[in-house]
């Protein structure tokens, strides 16, 4: 089952990026992508969406 809540899916996303980036460094993710995603999930969730 997947949340309806979208600050605690993009959560979600960005911890599993996170863990994928620690455990594969030469991942080309941009840092920019990762601390976009994290503002947008802690926007999403303060404003309990």
């Amino acid at each position: 089952m997947i949340t309806k809540n979208i600050g605690m899916l993009l959560l979600a996303i960005y911890l599993i990026l996170v863990g994928i980036i620690s455990l594969i460094p030469t991942l080309g993710i941009p840092a920019i992508v990762t601390g976009i995603l994290a503002l947008v999930a802690g926007i999403m969730i303060l404003l309990g969406k």
